[in-house]
């Protein structure tokens, strides 16, 4: 019999989700982490597209340049048309540049990502440069 290995790590990357917040899975850019099926999600309401280019209306724009480190960036997309930061690894690059949960992505990289789902946001960062240039909206209740 020969030596035990043990199996390598999955290579598959997620912005990390659920009750453990992580770099970008459900789509987290990053490592392993467990990722639930079906965490609840944080947004306290489902906004539109629409509502969040209304000029005066209750969000502040924000522009974060996010550098991966060897683990991912440290935060989850969720959600669809517009996606929404499920959550935010507090010792990860995303919650040291400022980003936070509830934050509705705007764009990524100068695409916009305001009618696209997670899973196609979560294929912008990780195919994309190591350092990510995302805006985002925030509800001024935050």
């Amino acid at each position: 019999m020969g030596p035990r290995t043990a199996p390598s790590p999955s290579k598959e990357v997620k912005p990390r989700s659920g009750g453990q917040p992580g770099r970008v899975s459900d789509h987290e850019c990053h490592g392993n982490p467990p990722v639930l099926n079906n965490p609840k999600s944080v947004v306290k309401r489902q906004v539109s597209p629409e509502e969040l280019q209304t000029p005066g209306g209750p969000y502040i724009k924000r522009t974060f340049t996010i550098v991966g480190d060897d683990v991912g960036w440290g935060f989850v997309v969720r959600g669809s048309a517009p996606c929404h930061i499920q959550a935010v690894d507090p010792s990860g690059p995303a919650a040291a540049v400022g980003m936070k949960v509830r934050q509705f992505v705007v764009s990524i990289n100068g695409v916009n990502a305001l009618s696209l789902d997670y899973r196609t946001v979560s294929h912008l960062i990780l195919t994309g440069p190591r350092t990510v240039v995302m805006e985002v909206m925030e509800p001024l209740d935050c």
